[in-house]
């Protein structure tokens, strides 16, 4: 009998583009090799691929293997790091680091805002000694991480996003950027770091997880929870929770101590008119609709705006309600009045619309930030806060999490959505411990509005609940 001119290929599995490619298996062999991966068989090589987070499930199933696999997918990079010089760890930093290395390098880390997240993925890092990538949700946290790995690690880390791609064995990146070059990227780094680790679910953003071979994932956040639920998802991106620390048990320890201050304001005659004229003209809009098609909701009537004259008008009043609750003329006098009991505090004013944080700026003479503001305003703004040449700043949404900011202990509310996450992350802003003692954060919210409901919503959170 003779012999085939060329001996069989061995079994082998790569990474291609985000996926592992299984070549010379057959389907049963890999159900029963490796029985809780979801293989698919690509037609155009014949072959089956499977998403590259599953390579720690392969790892963990190399022992049934019956013979010889050839696995072309690790290129990582052993790591000496220049210079070590973090802080010590505090008890509740060590026990999270701890936690996290003993649930086999994957999980998710829940501290409140300023309880020292980013120190410990940096020690973290700093014990594993191998490729990393942070990936955060926007670019001032991609450039906190690079500066901190810079002071704390002595490494000049890569960058990719802000239209840069500078790919090192350790890099930073932004979610988007690494959604779209997590293909390229996917077994280069042993270790991957999201922070505020709750964007991740997101259906674009989640590609960065799936993308990725990295069998040591970890997940920093202050507020895992999403309305959609999709939080649970996490689990499956990252790893389990491996530890949680309550906001509660970290005030007057780590953190300030803290009071919350709610104040009731209410409209004007002219803006209750105006306001209760445009909610007679939701409710008559939406009785009708609803009586016609049961099902109506608002994600019919957002689809109906464009098409639609009378949708339009009722989004119109929806938003112009908005807008009243927003920009109430009584919450201003109330800023006023804070402030001057204030002076010589520095504090932050959140609101719920850019159109607000004009207002406030222009009529109190204090920066704003938005969201479209450059990364040079920004930090100009900051820092002249930080040295007491702007006695306050207001922004909407920019400041609601992650970013460090200078000392200050006095937060103003005048407008926000119910979400708990956007409570609890604007608390957060002014519990760093510092010179000025007691944290405090006002709630001003309008009565026999929908924004009392919103408050009611956000006040959930545990954060609110005070002993």
């Amino acid at each position: 009998m003779l012999s085939p001119p060329f001996p069989p290929s061995p079994p082998s599995i790569s990474f291609d583009q985000g996926t592992l490619v299984a070549s010379e298996f057959t389907q049963i062999g890999l159900q029963k090799i490796f029985p809780d991966i979801d293989w698919e068989f690509d037609r155009r090589i014949d072959k089956f691929r499977c998403n590259a987070i599953e390579f720690y499930k392969i790892e963990n199933n190399l022992q049934r293997l019956a013979g010889p696999v050839e696995i072309t997918v690790a290129d990582w990079h052993e790591l000496r790091w220049p210079s070590v010089d973090l802080p010590t760890l505090r008890p509740h930093q060590t026990v999270a680091m701890e936690c996290f290395l003993q649930a086999d390098r994957r999980g998710v880390i829940v501290m409140p805002t300023g309880t020292g997240k980013t120190i410990v993925g940096l020690s973290i890092a700093a014990q594993l000694h191998c490729g990393c990538l942070i990936v955060a949700p926007i670019r001032d946290l991609m450039y906190q991480w690079h500066r901190k790995i810079q002071q704390h690690l002595g490494y000049d880390a890569g960058i990719i996003g802000d239209n840069v791609f500078n790919l090192k064995p350790v890099s930073v990146t932004t979610y988007d950027s690494a959604a779209i070059h997590m293909q390229r990227l996917g077994n280069q780094f042993q270790l991957i770091i999201f922070d505020e680790c709750h964007h991740l679910p997101g259906q674009f953003y989640q590609d960065a997880a799936l993308m990725s071979a990295a069998p040591w994932r970890l997940g920093l956040t202050a507020t895992p929870e999403r309305r959609d639920g999709r939080h649970r998802e996490l689990n499956h991106l990252i790893g389990p929770t491996v530890y949680e620390l309550p906001i509660q048990a970290a005030a007057g320890q780590s953190l300030a101590r803290y009071q919350i201050v709610r104040i009731p304001v209410t409209l004007d005659a002219a803006e209750r008119e105006r306001y209760d004229h445009l909610s007679q003209h939701i409710q008559n809009y939406v009785w009708q609709r609803k009586h016609d098609q049961p099902d109506f909701d608002w994600t019919t009537l957002c689809k109906e705006t464009n098409l639609d004259r009378e949708a339009r008008a009722a989004m119109k009043a929806f938003r112009g309600k908005q807008a009243i609750e927003n920009r109430a003329q009584e919450k201003l006098r109330t800023l006023e009045d804070l402030f001057a009991l204030h002076v010589g505090e520095p504090v932050i004013v959140f609101t719920g619309s850019n159109a607000m944080a004009r207002d406030v700026s222009l009529r109190f003479l204090i920066p704003c930030l938005l969201s479209h503001c450059g990364k040079k305003e920004r930090t100009k703004i900051l820092s002249g806060f930080e040295q007491g040449i702007y006695p306050a700043i207001v922004a909407n949404q920019i400041l609601d999490e992650g970013v460090d900011l200078p000392d200050a202990k006095v937060a103003i509310v005048i407008g926000g959505s119910s979400s708990t996450r956007q409570a609890k992350q604007r608390l957060g802003r002014i519990l760093r411990q510092s010179a000025f003692g007691e944290a405090v954060l006002y709630e001003v919210v309008l009565s026999d509005t929908a924004e009392n409901q919103r408050s009611r919503t956000r006040r959930r959170s545990d954060a609110y609940k005070l002993k």
